[in-house]
């Protein structure tokens, strides 16, 4: 239901101030319930993507009427933020191959200098248009196999899932950056900023830390909202 008024305000080119139709419009349009709705307006409202005004509805907010907003309370991969927005996703694979982890990445996962490691270098697109470039940092033994034998284009925690790594939190640092000058040159990314660069620590459902991730979202065309309450 998030993803059917998401696609409504997209599909509609609401901005922010712009009124959303009311519980029993989105009712009738959807065919959903009419709980259905109104949880999904309420999550949406947590996510900071609208707002409500009391007697007068439900309001687009301004992060909401961005391009592409990601809640920072909410955690999902690159891939299914964009997918959920309704972009046709492509990864480039820039560069897999197996490493030791070095000492910022290994204070993140939690492992000793020098664990075996695979890093994952990518630019993510939406309907053909860069969104983001990453650096993932995975522990080797997550994910077992021979790296040719896998398709790395794909999303990442959903592979892990395929091994039992169920991916439910993270913690994230999130920073204005430019993009390293040998990335932007090699692959064509100049003109492209301003960028922001999260720092992320991904964790499983057992509590394991799987994933590293250093990523450079497009902040003309991707923002992070969190709810903040007294």
């Amino acid at each position: 239901m998030r993803e059917a008024i998401l696609a409504m305000i997209k599909e509609q080119g609401l901005q922010a101030g712009d009124r959303l139709d009311t519980e029993a419009q989105l009712t009738k349009r959807t065919g959903a319930s009419r709980s259905t709705v109104r949880d999904a307006l309420k999550s949406l409202e947590q996510d900071g993507t609208i707002g409500v005004v009391h007697g007068h509805g439900w309001f687009v907010s301004a992060i909401g009427s961005l391009h592409v907003e990601r809640p920072v309370t909410r955690y999902e991969s690159v891939t299914e933020m964009l997918e959920s927005r309704g972009y046709s996703v492509t990864s480039a694979v820039l560069d897999v191959q197996e490493s030791a982890a070095s000492a910022k990445e290994a204070a993140a996962l939690a492992v000793d200098e020098g664990t075996p490691v695979i890093r994952l270098t990518r630019i993510r697109y939406g309907n053909d248009e860069p969104m983001a470039m990453s650096l993932n940092v995975v522990l080797r033994s997550a994910l077992p196999g021979p790296l040719n034998h896998r398709d790395w284009s794909g999303s990442l925690s959903r592979a892990l899932e395929a091994h039992g790594h169920h991916i439910v939190s993270s913690a994230a640092r999130i920073t204005a950056a430019e993009l390293p000058r040998d990335v932007e040159d090699r692959y064509s990314l100049g003109g492209l900023g301003p960028w922001m660069l999260v720092e992320e620590t991904c964790l499983s459902r057992s509590g394991l830390r799987t994933i590293y991730a250093e990523e450079y979202f497009r902040g003309g065309e991707i923002a992070f909202s969190v709810l903040r309450r007294r």
